[in-house]
């Protein structure tokens, strides 16, 4: 059997990767599980981000790896969080203080301009040091509303809303949500090329 390391230590995400991804001829296996120690998000795009994860990853568990690297990009912010999306508040925030902040940052804005959308890099590398990484890029266009709603997802996910839905990411099922989501549809881009992938490591 094909073995690929996600390059995440984050359940969440860990759970959607094989939730969408699940084959009969691919384990998916959590860099956590390897003791493979998380890469350094020192690069300036999502795209950066992901491969420095999926070469750590690589090199440390000698196969190849996929990794992730999204968040959020609120227009009236000039983008950001972006790639901070996750340490927002801080190194060792929490979803809640990340939400927390993002809507003091937003305490004056009105509502139809809180345009924002959901960013998400997937990159497959066969080998650390491999020169053309597989990149698939997705994004999940929303507005951010004022307070959080809904007890699903995680994340940004409860102020995320959803216009055409009229709801939040948060009150969507998972299978709603991995249908329609930044890393849904990028995920499905690696999966509808997943098994020529294979067949060329």
């Amino acid at each position: 059997m094909n073995k690929i390391v996600i390059a995440s230590n984050n359940q969440h995400k860990i759970n959607e990767f094989n939730k969408i991804l699940g084959r009969e001829d691919v384990k998916f296996i959590s860099q956590s599980e390897l003791n493979i120690t998380e890469a350094a998000e020192t690069g300036l795009t999502f795209v950066e981000n992901a491969i420095l994860k999926a070469r750590n990853a690589c090199l440390f568990s000698g196969i190849p790896s996929i990794a992730d690297d999204s968040g959020i990009e609120v227009d009236a912010l000039s983008g950001r969080p972006g790639i901070y999306s996750a340490r927002y508040a801080g190194d060792n925030c929490d979803d809640y203080a990340n939400n927390k902040l993002l809507l003091k940052e937003l305490s004056n804005v009105p509502f139809e301009r809180r345009n924002a959308r959901y960013h998400c890099a997937i990159v497959f590398l066969s080998k650390h040091d491999c020169s053309m990484p597989k990149i698939f890029n997705a994004t999940w266009e929303g507005v951010i509303g004022s307070k959080e709603i809904g007890d699903n997802g995680f994340g940004y996910d409860p102020l995320f809303f959803l216009p055409t839905l009229n709801c939040t990411a948060a009150e969507l099922s998972e299978d709603e949500k991995n249908t329609i989501s930044h890393r849904g549809k990028a995920l499905n881009l690696f999966k509808k090329e997943i098994k020529e992938i294979i067949l060329k490591y």
